[in-house]
């Protein structure tokens, strides 16, 4: 298996350094960059009388204020209480949410597609498709993965940073 090299996270920039162009009332940021990540960045009907320089003016501006919102906001992952919906339908994607930035979860075997896992998540069995068109709510956030006994899945389980031991 390929390790594959993350993209990093969009930034702000200069003319020089992306090309822009129009797709509607969204402007496709891409970076020089091979490595930075492009972005569709929605402006609305006003995109029609702005330049690339004033697309771009607008999108460092966006970045700022992620920057300062981030640096200024202690997050805290809210973990929704057992036996309220963890998740929720976004009508107007058409998909799933998480409700909030915790979401407890049991693994199967998907019975419809051999070989592959199915999540269970309040009543609610997702392909690994489904589920991962929810997680894109977070796109661009980090996640830890947990495993713990089903039957353990609202206690906060002891966590330890070592190599497992070999059991040989």
């Amino acid at each position: 298996m390929k390790k594959p090299t993350l993209p990093k996270k969009p930034r702000k920039a200069s003319l020089d350094e992306v090309k822009i162009t129009r797709n509607g009332s969204t402007a496709l940021i891409e970076y020089a960059d091979e490595g930075q990540r492009g972005v569709n960045f929605t402006i609305g009907p006003e995109i029609e009388g702005m330049t690339d320089s004033d697309i771009l003016e607008k999108w460092n501006l966006t970045i700022e204020a992620m920057e300062f919102s981030v640096a200024e906001h202690n997050w805290v992952a809210i973990e929704i209480p057992p036996g309220r919906p963890q998740i929720e339908h976004h009508y107007e994607s058409g998909q799933w949410i998480p409700r909030g930035g915790v979401l407890r979860c049991i693994i199967t075997d998907d019975e419809e597609c051999e070989g592959a896992a199915a999540i269970h998540i309040d009543d609610w069995e997702m392909t690994m498709e489904e589920f991962g068109k929810l997680l894109l709510a977070y796109n661009g956030w980090g996640m830890r993965v947990t495993f713990v006994p089903d039957d353990e899945l609202d206690v906060e389980p002891n966590v330890e940073v070592r190599e497992p031991e070999d059991e040989d």
